[in-house]
C-alpha cells in the first residue's frame, strides 16, 4: 500500500489538522505493515500558484510545450504521479477565511488536469482518478456544521475530488477549535471517528 500524506497547515506543531493525519497515518501503517508513506508539506513547502508555463506543462501536449514548459513539465508531473500513484491519500484541509489554504489550492489545481483525472463526453464531465481512498482531515476554529452557508472549506475539497472520481471520500472534522475548551473536544471527537477507519 503506498499513502500519500498532504499536510497544509501554516501553524507548526500547534496544527490540528497535522496532528489528526498524522494519526490517520500511524493507523493505516500499523493496519497495513509495510506501507509505503510519502509526505507533501505545503504548509512548510508552498506550490507556486499556476501560471502560463506550469499550465502549459500540465495541460497542453509535449509538442506544444515552450522550452520553458518543457522545463517545468518534470516537476509538475511528478505532483500529479504522486496522487495518482497512491492507494489512499489524507489530506489535511484546515479552514482559512471560510476556505481551505491558498497552498492546498495550488495543489489541488494540479490534479484537475483534463483528459488525465477528468475529461468531458456527451453525458458531462467524467472523473477519471477512481479507484483510490481520500480522506481528509477538516480543521475548523468556529462551529459551521454540515450545510452553512459561508463554508467554501469542505464543500470545495468534496466537490472537488467526486468531479475527478473519488468516490471513496471520508471527511474527519475537528470543529470548534478556537472556542474555549474546543480543541482538546474536537481532537478526542476526531480521533474516534479515526479508529473506527
Amino acid at each position: 500500500m503506498k499513502i500519500l500524506r498532504v499536510d497544509s497547515s501554516t501553524n507548526g506543531a500547534e496544527s490540528v489538522t497535522r496532528e489528526l493525519t498524522g494519526e490517520i497515518v500511524d493507523k493505516l501503517v500499523a493496519d497495513n505493515p509495510g506501507a509505503e508513506v510519502i509526505t507533501r508539506d505545503l504548509g512548510v513547502e508552498p506550490l507556486a500558484h499556476l501560471n502560463p508555463i506550469t499550465t502549459g506543462a500540465i495541460r497542453l501536449p509535449e509538442e506544444a510545450w515552450s522550452e520553458d514548459m518543457k522545463a517545468a513539465a518534470p516537476s509538475e508531473q511528478a505532483i500529479l504521479d504522486e496522487f495518482l500513484s497512491a492507494d489512499v491519500v489524507v489530506v489535511g484541509a484546515p479552514m482559512y477565511n471560510f476556505s481551505i489554504p491558498s497552498a492546498l489550492k495550488s495543489w489541488i489545481d494540479r490534479l484537475g488536469v483534463p483528459r488525465v483525472t477528468f475529461r468531458y463526453s456527451e453525458n458531462g464531465p467524467e472523473g477519471l482518478a477512481g479507484g483510490r481512498k481520500v480522506i481528509v482531515v477538516s480543521g475548523r476554529g468556529g462551529a459551521y456544521g454540515d450545510d452553512h452557508a459561508i463554508d467554501s472549506q469542505e464543500r470545495l475539497m468534496s466537490t472537488f475530488f467526486g468531479f475527478i472520481g473519488i468516490t471513496d471520500l471520508t471527511m474527519i472534522r475537528a470543529e470548534g477549535v478556537g472556542m474555549p475548551e474546543g480543541r482538546e473536544k474536537a481532537v478526542a471527537a476526531a480521533k474516534e471517528e479515526i479508529a473506527k477507519l
